[in-house]
């Protein structure tokens, strides 16, 4: 990313502001396209660079960036680099001094950008963690399709174990836990996150061991989805144990395989 100006054009056409991103202390490269994650034996693609970065290993190949599309004539240019530099630079201020103490002013200063910037995309910082969290919620975490139930809940917990153990994760979830008891909009969108996330894949991946025999059918949805999920978040986010044990993910994998046949 270079610290050239670019320029917002608004309804006249003309120039309304200049901004810069990139320059300070947190100067960074913020054009760089998501990995792609979700080949088979994935049923979609979880896009967005952060949780991609989240739940896929650094070293994976990138994909060439999709051309821009040209906005147009006489509309607010917002470009979409810098967008993205913001959004990072949220998930970097939540983990760093939390909710409470974040502002307007530090996300601007961390993203490389001014004050302007943010307010033109979010009306305050409520709006933008709201924005940020159902986003999240949408691209969700990609669909094991194995043919096995065994091996689905295996590939869904190592998926999720480095999800919930990265190092930003593992500091903003507590916190945005922690803030939802006081915030009735951060708790709606987190349970909204939490039904479209975690909750669909689970859903999935039961429907689908149910349709090939290897779960009864009709059995109780929301209690398999926490026999499924409650073991690892426990662990990860809860007791916030350091690391997990040796082969802990496929033993779960198969005590919990075991349990939903006992439904």
């Amino acid at each position: 990313m270079t610290a050239a100006p670019y320029r917002d054009a608004g309804a006249s056409g003309r120039v309304t502001s200049t901004e810069h991103v990139g320059t300070g202390p947190y100067r960074r490269n913020v054009s760089v396209s998501p990995p792609t994650v979700g080949t088979q034996p994935y049923r979609r693609n979880a896009t967005g660079p952060m949780l991609a970065r989240m739940t896929t290993n650094a070293d994976e190949p990138q994909p060439r960036p999709r051309p821009r599309r040209r906005a147009p004539a006489g509309a607010a240019v917002l470009r979409e680099d810098v967008t993205q530099a913001i959004r990072a630079a949220v998930f970097e201020e939540l983990a760093a001094v939390g909710y409470a103490r974040m502002s307007i002013e530090g996300i601007a200063r961390r993203a490389g950008v001014g004050k302007t910037a943010v307010y033109r995309r979010w009306r305050s910082k409520l709006h933008l963690v709201l924005d940020l969290v159902s986003a999240l919620a949408v691209q969700g975490l990609p669909v094991p399709d194995t043919g096995c139930l065994e091996e689905d809940l295996r590939l869904l917990y190592e998926v999720s174990a480095r999800a919930l153990r990265h190092p930003l994760a593992s500091q903003i979830i507590p916190d945005l836990q922690a803030e939802a008891a006081r915030n009735p909009d951060i708790a709606q969108a987190l349970q909204k996150a939490l039904r479209e996330g975690q909750d669909s894949v689970a859903r999935g991946i039961v429907t689908a061991a149910a349709a090939r025999g290897d779960l009864r059918p009709g059995l109780d949805q929301d209690l398999a989805l926490d026999l499924i999920s409650g073991p690892l978040y426990w662990r990860s986010v809860v007791i916030r144990a350091p690391e997990l044990p040796k082969d802990y993910l496929a033993s779960l994998a198969r005590a919990t395989t075991a349990a939903l046949r006992a439904l």
